[in-house]
């Protein structure tokens, strides 16, 4: 089973599994992130031979996309011997749904000082499954499988992983794989019954100091809400090695209509 089939060069066509949350007719946007993600690193190893290390995504989400075929393009923003910039576009009917900027740096040993001070989270055998369907519809979700610790409202810590192939016969990175399901940070903490307020994210940026290792993918998650409806998701990244970095998501919230 598998989220997207390449047709082309460019272009990818969808299966049912990347319906989405907010709209079923519409994408969850979260495997179109793994796309960019994965794009970015063909290009990248397309190019060259170093293996520039991508240390951070930087999604803009424009809009809603249809289930619709989907065309990426990537460029190179600021090229460099040990430090590039790069841009990557999802694009459905011409209408561009999501932009990436991504940062890639050369790797350099840095074992003597390696280290972080970020929280640690239960591991997934010591977490309890989580029927994440009971709570968001989609064909998505469905796929998912998940364990989580609720921590009350706005709180909790969540593992999960999926056993659809992102693109259809075709290697895909752990760092893409682990980029499909970053933005499901948004739906494991709500604050409040997403029938009542919708709370969509507008961006997500994601800051990482090593490659993920393939297997669950931890969210250690606090989900705030202002006043004048904007609202923020953070959280620590974590695979089953522990931590290795943070995603933060700009929320629109209101109240839902009929």
């Amino acid at each position: 089973m598998t989220y997207w089939r390449r047709t082309g060069a460019h272009t990818f066509e969808p299966t049912a599994y990347v319906g989405g949350s907010w709209d079923p007719a519409t994408q969850h946007v979260a495997s179109s992130l793994g796309v960019l993600a994965h794009e970015v690193v063909r290009d990248r190893d397309a190019r060259r031979s170093d293996g520039l290390a991508v240390s951070r995504l930087s999604y803009d989400i424009l809009g809603t996309m249809p289930i619709a075929p989907m065309e990426v393009e990537v460029r190179v923003l600021r090229p460099g011997r040990t430090i590039e910039l790069v841009e990557a576009t999802a694009s459905c009917g011409g209408r561009v749904g999501v932009v990436l900027r991504a940062w890639l740096t050369a790797p350099h040993e840095t074992g003597l000082v390696a280290g972080t001070d970020l929280p640690s989270m239960p591991a997934p055998d010591e977490t309890e499954p989580w029927p994440m369907s009971d709570l968001w519809p989609g064909e998505f979700i469905a796929t998912l499988e998940l364990r989580r610790k609720d921590m009350g409202p706005g709180r909790s810590a969540a593992w999960l992983r999926t056993d659809h192939t992102l693109v259809a016969d075709e290697e895909v990175s752990p760092l893409a794989q682990f980029a499909t399901l970053l933005d499901v940070s948004n739906g494991v903490a709500v604050r409040t019954d997403p029938r009542h307020y919708a709370f969509p994210n507008l961006d997500l940026t994601a800051h990482l100091f090593r490659e993920p290792v393939p297997g669950w993918v931890g969210l250690d998650t606090t989900v705030s809400f202002g006043a004048n409806g904007v609202g923020l998701t953070c959280t620590v990244l974590h695979d089953e090695q522990g931590p290795l970095g943070t995603v933060a998501q700009t929320l629109t919230v209101r109240q839902q209509t009929g």
